[in-house]
């Protein structure tokens, strides 16, 4: 309080000084994602370019399976995933049983040291009469089987191939049984493009072929709480190109 007009023959006025008000005020920031307690982070990898397919050469088999190799193109695609991921503070690796996986997965084993963990649910959806390669051709040649695939969104339109139901099942399985084991951690999973796919469609509860078409070494991350599946990204090739691109091209 502060006495003013003490003047002659005048008895002292008081009042009070203003108080400023903008200590007072809150400021909200815009909202950064932080990844709840007890939730798994999921960075989903699909595996580098493989070998073309040919009609004289089919790819070895595993388990029914096709299971071709890396190209250079494709160990190239490794090496910048693992340049990308080993920042990331993973906790564990998984790939599935097929070796284009690993072979993946290797140049980022080799970076932080941990030891892959085999998940065959996540191997990609099996094409039944159409495995070994025959897939691309016949996609490559427009099959009306295969334009039949694309416009009912059901890889099991192809003959003996795995049921949609049954796809979906196993792939959530694994998603499940990953997030369960690594509460508050980070795992890069190393996987295929139907089951990204598969497991983004999950997710958002979209369209089953939404998601299909995500790139070789291309990272999306998935992020489970609580029986909740949050997508964070898709298509992520930062690492393979800084450019958005139309076509595939030859990395520089």
């Amino acid at each position: 309080m502060h006495r003013v007009g003490a003047g002659r023959g005048r008895a002292p006025r008081l009042y009070a000084r203003p108080v400023s008000l903008e200590s007072e005020v809150r400021e909200f920031r815009q909202f950064r994602f932080q990844r709840p307690p007890g939730a798994t982070e999921l960075l989903l990898v699909r595996h580098g370019e493989t070998v073309p397919a040919r009609a004289d050469r089919p790819f070895p088999l595993v388990d029914g399976h096709g299971d071709p190799e890396l190209t250079e193109e494709g160990h190239e695609q490794a090496r910048r995933a693992a340049a990308r991921l080993a920042i990331e503070e993973v906790d564990a690796i998984y790939v599935s049983n097929l070796r284009r996986t690993s072979q993946t997965a290797a140049p980022l084993v080799e970076r932080v040291g941990l030891e892959p963990i085999v998940e065959r649910d996540f191997r990609e959806v099996h094409l039944g009469e159409w495995e070994g390669g025959e897939f691309r051709q016949r996609v490559a040649d427009l099959d009306p089987i295969a334009l039949k695939m694309f416009e009912e969104q059901r890889w099991d339109v192809i003959p003996g191939a795995e049921p949609a139901a049954d796809f979906a099942a196993r792939v959530r399985g694994a998603v499940e049984r990953v997030a369960a084991a690594h509460p508050d951690q980070r795992v890069a999973v190393f996987t295929h493009g139907g089951v990204v796919g598969q497991i983004l469609a999950d997710a958002s509860q979209s369209r089953p072929f939404a998601f299909t078409g995500t790139d070789n070494g291309a990272i999306a991350h998935l992020v489970v709480s609580q029986g909740n599946w949050l997508i964070r990204r898709f298509n992520d090739t930062a690492h393979l190109d800084p450019r958005f691109t139309l076509r595939p091209a030859p990395l520089e």
